[in-house]
């Protein structure tokens, strides 16, 4: 009996959440855990990266990478200690932390998850490199800031972009992006641990034909009647109506006294509208009694729909690697605390350790630097303003 209750009691626990990747950045020898993608691009158009817990923070010691070179791209990529396979039809976690301390104006901070396995090339790592996930904000200019969500579909061989914008954080401090993508062929989009999208894949993405199609063999018939409206038959036009002048006579001009005729010719008052003209004469329109509303095309099932049950499937040969591959025009991103399991729970606990264990201190170190950045400013503006009339006095003053 006691077995019995012990093995009831395993069977309806949880099973243990697993970690692929996990990164945290807080010791030097991140650099041996990543691979900058030097094939990929020139070493001039590569930017560097700096190993620093930002010009804020919450925790000195509590570092993260960050872009730290202008207009440069930058590739950088690591393996997961862990093979994900969609086969196994398990939630797909992917979260990480964003923090744009430069006041970005264009560049992309988005993270790839990777198929590739032992193939997968590090140091060639691009733009052009397949991937199962691109996740992350993503800026340029005040109107185009967007989160990406994109999956890959295999049956189609296309990146696939979720068709509603999903908003992203373009403040100074350290935002957390979390993606879910579960084998129910749902997704769940978090920022800051509040879900800001939430769906069906076949409804946010094109990942199926439409369900229905337009009969191909039905077409509007030729006597069909769209007009709602007709002019009306028994409306006459009114006799001596294209008589009436549009202007007439001013009827309160005189002429001037000054006026001479011989000399300034036979006077004419000035055109003034005619109250009376009512423009070019129309019928009055009427209710068609014809009219049959507007034609709908008749649908019918679309013999290529066919609903696919591994949408999800964004790794069925397995993802094995994380990277960025980026553009940015101004520099000062920072990354910190990836992390991809098959649990939100973890995911979420991992943030609470990390991300909402900083945030607020972040936050308090930032407003301080904003604080003196506007004193000092104000302080520079007052001496500029008292230079200036200091130079006015000596200007006003006694010549020699």
């Amino acid at each position: 009996m006691k077995f019995a209750a012990v093995l009831a009691s395993v069977l309806m626990a949880p099973s243990a959440a697993e970690i692929y990747f996990k990164e945290q950045f807080n010791d030097d020898a991140w650099k041996d855990r990543w691979t900058i993608a030097s094939d990929w691009k020139s070493s001039s158009e590569l930017g560097e990266w700096s190993h620093t817990a930002g010009d804020w923070h919450g925790d000195a010691q509590d570092k993260g990478i960050k872009t730290s070179t202008d207009a440069r791209f930058y590739g950088l990529s690591a393996p997961l200690s862990k093979t994900f396979n969609s086969s196994d039809k398990k939630d797909l976690v992917i979260q990480y932390s964003v923090k744009h301390e430069q006041k970005i104006d264009c560049g992309g901070a988005y993270l790839k998850l990777l198929p590739g396995g032992d193939k997968f090339e590090a140091k060639k790592f691009g733009g052009d490199t397949p991937y199962g996930v691109m996740f992350g904000p993503d800026i340029c200019g005040s109107s185009n800031k967007r989160t990406h969500v994109i999956f890959h579909y295999d049956k189609k061989d296309e990146n696939l972009l979720i068709k509603k914008n999903v908003g992203c954080e373009d403040n100074q401090l350290s935002h957390l992006y979390t993606l879910v993508l579960r084998p129910d062929n749902t997704f769940e989009v978090f920022v800051d641990n509040k879900s800001v999208r939430s769906g069906k894949l076949e409804d946010e993405f094109d990942f199926l034909p439409d369900e229905k199609i337009k009969d191909p063999n039905e077409s509007k018939p030729a006597d069909w009647v769209e007009e709602k409206k007709i002019p009306d038959p028994e409306d006459v036009k009114p006799e001596g109506y294209d008589e009436i002048p549009a202007e007439i006579p001013d009827p309160d001009a005189a002429k001037p006294d000054d006026w001479d005729d011989e000399d300034d010719g036979e006077w004419e008052p000035p055109m003034v509208d005619n109250p009376e003209y009512k423009g070019p004469w129309k019928p009055k329109m009427i209710d068609n009694p014809d009219y049959k509303g507007p034609w709908v095309h008749p649908m019918i099932p679309n013999p290529e729909y066919e609903y696919d049950e591994n949408m999800y499937a964004v790794c069925k040969d397995g993802c094995t690697h994380v990277g960025f591959e980026l553009w940015q025009v101004k520099a000062g991103t920072l990354f910190d605390d990836i992390i991809v399991t098959d649990s939100l729970e973890e995911a979420q606990k991992f943030a609470e350790e990390t991300f909402f264990k900083k945030k607020d201190a972040e936050k308090e170190m930032f407003d301080a630097a904003q604080k003196k950045d506007r004193e000092e400013a104000e302080a520079a503006m007052a001496d500029e303003e008292m230079d200036m009339d200091d130079m006015e006095d000596f200007m006003g003053g006694d010549e020699f």
